[in-house]
């Protein structure tokens, strides 16, 4: 599939001084350039103990997004930026840019984190207003300031007046419905943020419901800046049905990048109107093996993870990736028995090597859930 509006879409991203449909602001440090160039923008989504060094540098290998996102910085009255978290910046060996994003509702101390941040070689600084979890938005931070519209406006105002380079924002259409969604929008335009992603659900509804692609397309009618598309993109197929649909500038990917790493590689063929990768049950083996290994120590000493509790780790990836092996969901029950290394990568061996030119599916299979969700 061809877009037609690419040409639009490069002349928003890469040429941030000349006013156009989508960026009516001056911007003094430009948005990263796609690998491809004059393709829509493709996103790592921030997730929670998945999107550390290791797993960035793991999906890079199998082809990179344009830009990865970090899992959050908590940002409290105690609170340093989290040395594993500096790592993927301070580390990045992906080649591709890497956006340091923090939450949290005191406007003294996200200004204090952002200074410390901006020392280190971060692409740009992301404001969380989404985190569905509990225990962030009881704290009034993440998807809980949505509530929120004048404390949002002072955060905006007092971070944007901090930070030099790029200043962006990824948030859900609401709290409990988008009674604010507007009004918020308009925020996003009075404080000149540089690009917004839009998660098209409520944090009440988590991530149960369908999304709402028609609130993306609202917002992308209504900012000047770039728009991601956030929520349930489930392969290269769907980003491109997103893309036409909403007119977003591109698309965010969190839980389907764990479950199929070939997912940004297959969005640039789809873009660009090639054949898309067939991925085979051989190829998802050696994505098991290579994350593995990648993930096998432990990211703040650097020590060897115990086998059980990397096992356990593991499991959690695979929990995403076994939705498109097999539609009965076998590969799955056999995995999650797994205690030792040798149990998991039997299971593997019996599901994935037993007929290993078989088609791993680009979409999930209805029915076969993971668990558990992570992307914030």
């Amino acid at each position: 599939m061809q877009f037609a509006f690419v040409t639009t879409i490069s002349h928003t991203l890469h040429t941030p001084h000349t006013p156009h449909t989508h960026d009516l602001h001056s911007t003094a440090t430009p948005l990263p350039r796609p690998i491809a160039p004059g393709q829509p923008l493709t996103a790592l989504a921030p997730m929670q103990d998945v999107t550390d060094l290791a797993f960035m540098r793991v999906i890079a290998h199998y082809g990179a997004p344009d830009c990865f996102v970090t899992e959050f910085f908590r940002v409290h009255a105690q609170s340093r930026p989290e040395k594993h978290i500096l790592r993927s910046i301070d580390e990045n060996t992906t080649g591709r840019p890497v956006f340091a994003q923090l939450i949290g509702g005191d406007i003294r101390h996200l200004t204090r984190t952002v200074t410390e941040l901006l020392r280190h070689p971060v692409a740009g600084i992301d404001l969380n207003l989404g985190c569905p979890a509990p225990k962030v938005y009881k704290k009034n931070a993440g998807g809980g300031l949505l509530r929120e519209p004048k404390k949002i406006a002072g955060i905006l105002a007092a971070l944007r007046d901090l930070i030099p380079g790029l200043f962006t924002v990824k948030m859900r259409i609401g709290f409990e419905d988008t009674r604010h969604y507007a009004e918020i929008l308009d925020l996003i335009n009075e404080h000149r943020i540089d690009m917004l992603t839009i998660h098209g659900r409520t944090v009440r509804e988590l991530y149960r419901s369908p999304v709402r692609y028609d609130e993306i397309a609202r917002a992308v009618a209504r900012v000047r800046c770039p728009v991601l598309a956030n929520g349930n993109i489930t392969s290269a197929a769907k980003a491109a049905a997103v893309i036409t649909q909403t007119r977003a500038a591109g698309v965010m990917i969190g839980r389907h990048a764990i479950r199929n790493p070939w997912i940004f590689r297959q969005c640039r063929e789809q873009f660009s109107g090639k054949p898309v990768t067939r991925i085979t049950l051989a190829d998802v083996r050696d994505y098991i093996r290579r994350l593995y290994e990648a993930t096998q120590t432990d990211v703040l000493t650097g020590a060897p993870i115990p086998e059980h509790a990397h096992v356990a780790r593991m499991k959690k990836f695979l929990n995403f990736t076994g939705q498109s092996v097999d539609p009965e969901g076998a590969f799955l029950r056999d995995m999650r028995r797994a205690t030792t290394a040798a149990a998991l990568f039997a299971a593997c061996d019996k599901h994935l090597l037993a007929n290993p030119s078989a088609t791993f599916s680009d979409e999930p299979h209805p029915g076969v859930i993971a668990r558990p969700n992570c992307e914030t």
